[in-house]
This record gives C-alpha cells, sequence and structure tokens, in this order.
C-alpha cells in the first residue's frame, strides 16, 4: 500500500509513498485523495506526513502542498527515503522537516512534453518557465535562501543528501536511518540521479507501455507538467 492515513485523538498521520498524480491507470497519489484523507482527521490536531516519493504531475502537487499548509494542527513532514522533484515541494509544507540519514531530496526545473509548431513550443516553453518560476519561490519562502541560488540547483537537477538539505534549509533536523526503498522507475527520467538510486529504478515492459500510451495522448498541455 503506497498511500494510507491513520488518525487518532491528538495525532493523525499521512503516508506519501507513490508518484504524485494518478495515471491512466489509477496508480499514484492524486490531490483528491489527499483531501479525502484530510477530511477523516480531526481538525487541528497535528499531522506527521511521511514522504516517499519520485515527484510527479505538478498540479496535483501544487494542490497537496497547498492542502497541507492550511492544515490547522502542526505539521511535521518526515522524509523517510526520497523526496524528488514535485515531492520535495509538498516537504515544504511542513512546520518542521526531518530527513532521514539516509535520505535524499531533489529539485529541478518543471518539464514537459509538447507537440506542435515552432509557436506551440515557444508558448509552451513559456508555461514551464512560469511553473518553475512558482516552484522556485516556494523553495525560498521555506528555505530563506538566495533565489539565484535555488534557481541554479533546479536548473543542474540537485540531488541532497541528509547534510546538505539541513544545510541549504530544505530541512530542519537530520534523523536516524530508516530502512525505505525508492523502487520509482520514473527515476530513470531523471538525469543526476544518485548511483544507489539508479541501481534501485527498475522499467519494465509495463512501465514502457504505461509511458507510450501516456505520450500518445500528451499534446501541449501545460497540465502535464512534471516536477
Amino acid at each position: 500500500m503506497k498511500f494510507w492515513a491513520k488518525a487518532a485523538s491528538q495525532k493523525a498521520e499521512l503516508y506519501i509513498y507513490d508518484a504524485i498524480g494518478q495515471d491512466y491507470f489509477g496508480d499514484g497519489i492524486s490531490a483528491k485523495s489527499v483531501n479525502d484523507a484530510l477530511k477523516e482527521f480531526k481538525p487541528g490536531v497535528a499531522l506527521d506526513v511521511f514522504v516517499n516519493s519520485p515527484g510527479g504531475n505538478v498540479f496535483d502537487g501544487v494542490a497537496i502542498y497547498n492542502q497541507l499548509v492550511r492544515w490547522g494542527g502542526k505539521k511535521t513532514v518526515h522524509i523517510d527515503g526520497l523526496a524528488a522533484s514535485i515531492a520535495s515541494v509538498i516537504a515544504m509544507a511542513g512546520d518542521e522537516i526531518r530527513i532521514a540519514e539516509n535520505g535524499l531530496m531533489m529539485i529541478h526545473k518543471a518539464w514537459g512534453i509538447c507537440a506542435g509548431n515552432d509557436d506551440d513550443m515557444l508558448k509552451y516553453a513559456a508555461s514551464l518557465k512560469k511553473v518553475s518560476d512558482t516552484i522556485a519561490t516556494t523553495y525560498v519562502s521555506r528555505t530563506k535562501g538566495d533565489a539565484k541560488k535555488i534557481e541554479g540547483w533546479m536548473a543542474a537537477e540537485t540531488w541532497m543528501n541528509a547534510d546538505e538539505a539541513v544545510e541549504r534549509g530544505f530541512a530542519d533536523v537530520k534523523t536516524g536511518s530508516k530502512a525505505v526503498k525508492a523502487e520509482f522507475a520514473m527515476l530513470a527520467k531523471f538525469t543526476n540521479v544518485p548511483e544507489q538510486l539508479k541501481r534501485q529504478a527498475r522499467l519494465p515492459a509495463t512501465m514502457c507501455a504505461r509511458m507510450d500510451m501516456r505520450t500518445k495522448h500528451l499534446t501541449r498541455r501545460p497540465a502535464g507538467a512534471t516536477a
């Protein structure tokens, strides 16, 4: 089970252990599923959010981030394995962000797929830049870091270990190790994946078929942007 929630009288737990945004097969974590889970919690209780995700759809991720920001109780985000791409934005919603000593974060510029002529491509590029700028603003707001530095890290697709994440303000505390793997096929799309994660990434024939189907359905849709 990759997404679930547990509620008690004074505390609630939300586990985000999958890609963000549902695909054509219903896999992945949608903003709606998170919203439905939050409705089951007692308003204002402390919320622990556990993250192990390679990222995914930008707009589902932004919606999840905003849902968590609006939550009335204290929010503690625990990065158990990986908070990459838009999952790192979701992590920024925590009042406190805790990363396992063997955990990783990754930030990068938004990307997507476009089909069309040169005008279509230019419009899509402009849309992607707006998405990237919005993501950068979220990072700057939470980390209090330098905007130019953060934009540079995003452009370079920067992977951070626990110490680097804390040093740069993307996490507040480094915690003990937690044995959580990050075997996500979509890691194959990234450029600078650390070797230990690259060995875990899997891209079986079924995933290739899914990617092929998704590519055929995507045209020039900013809504398809991922991060």
